[in-house]
């Protein structure tokens, strides 16, 4: 799939993602948070230790399928390892108006690239100055307890184990994406959290990500 969503300009990129039935309306343009090869739809590097995913694997197995059904006006969203702000830039257009979607990093130049990255565009600097949009530093391992329960949690990066916390973070009805390492290979799996507050897991797909891990003392990279 990834070769033929590829272009060499975000309008060619949408108008495949469009093609392809990977979006259904405008999207977040990529050449802010991506600065090699921003419309290759391939995982590029952004620095200390982190990637950003391809789009078509953003858009077609994440916002779009796994989490669209718990999106909308008014809805809050945690991005674990939230890294070039990219997705949560893609996320805060779902839930406004109305929404918040809090990205958390555990590596502080992640948080400052992000927040310029956002900056960029007028649009997602007022989301960052209204609220819509809030960028912190911590564990995403744990959450972020004083924004939740959130309707929907996504993380991007893979986790040793499936965090209790996380979950618990979750509204009923609530859903997660995340992507845990078994040791020998990774999978996605989705978390379901019903009215009941019940909790049903469900592994889905192999896929291959940076590892969740505890935060670096990175040195300035650029």
């Amino acid at each position: 799939m990834s070769w033929r969503c590829s272009s060499t300009s975000n309008e060619g990129l949408i108008s495949n993602l469009f093609r392809h039935g990977l979006i259904k309306n405008d999207t977040v343009d990529r050449a802010h948070f991506s600065p090699i090869m921003p419309y290759e739809d391939s995982p590029q590097r952004i620095g200390y230790d982190a990637t950003i995913s391809g789009i078509s694997f953003h858009y077609k197995n994440h916002a779009a399928e796994a989490l669209l059904d718990r999106l909308g006006p008014g809805k809050t969203v945690l991005d674990v390892g939230s890294g070039s702000g990219y997705l949560t830039a893609v996320l805060a257009h779902l839930v406004a108006p109305g929404g918040v979607v809090v990205g958390i990093e555990h590596i502080q130049q992640l948080c400052d690239l992000s927040t310029e990255n956002l900056k960029k565009d007028p649009v997602h600097s007022r989301m960052l100055q209204d609220g819509t949009i809030k960028i912190i530093r911590g564990d995403g391992r744990l959450g972020y307890p004083e924004g939740g329960p959130f309707d929907a949690i996504h993380v991007g990066a893979a986790a040793s184990i499936m965090p209790q916390a996380l979950i618990d973070q979750l509204k009923a009805p609530g859903r997660m994406f995340i992507p845990v390492d078994g040791g020998f290979s990774q999978y996605i799996w989705q978390v379901d959290k019903d009215e009941g507050g019940n909790v049903k897991k469900e592994k889905q797909y192999g896929v291959l990500y940076v590892p969740l891990t505890d935060a670096k003392d990175f040195r300035d990279e650029n």
